[in-house]
């Protein structure tokens, strides 16, 4: 019988492990509207290189935040969804931008389409 792993994880060290990256945080961000293929996703992202999107995309589905689908088509097309844990973020990037609409009326600055 395999012996198990117990770990013991702060919820908000957790969080920060997951989101530990401007890139993670963006990438979930703009799957927020549904599915997105590679090249999509890095258009939206505009100042990621492919080798950084695919980095953090891996980490991503190892975390089960993004699910990754690969059809069987020449070439091939990837396509990158959230997943339930993913999807749970939503409350939290809700209140992101909430926070972020509230300081930016308060110093006066324009709101950018993000």
């Amino acid at each position: 019988m395999p012996e198990l792993k117990i770990q013991s994880k702060c919820p908000v060290d957790l969080f920060i492990e997951v989101m530990g990256s401007k890139w993670n945080i963006l990438i979930i961000w703009k799957l927020k509207n549904g599915t997105l293929r590679f090249s999509d996703l890095q258009k939206k992202m505009q100042n990621v290189n492919s080798n950084t999107l695919t980095t953090h995309l891996r980490e991503l589905e190892d975390l089960k935040i993004i699910s990754r689908v690969v059809f069987p088509e020449v070439p091939p097309r990837v396509e990158y969804t959230l997943t339930e844990y993913g999807k749970g973020l939503f409350p939290i990037f809700d209140a992101m931008r909430v926070w972020g609409l509230h300081y930016i009326g308060r110093e006066g600055m324009k709101v950018k389409t993000c």
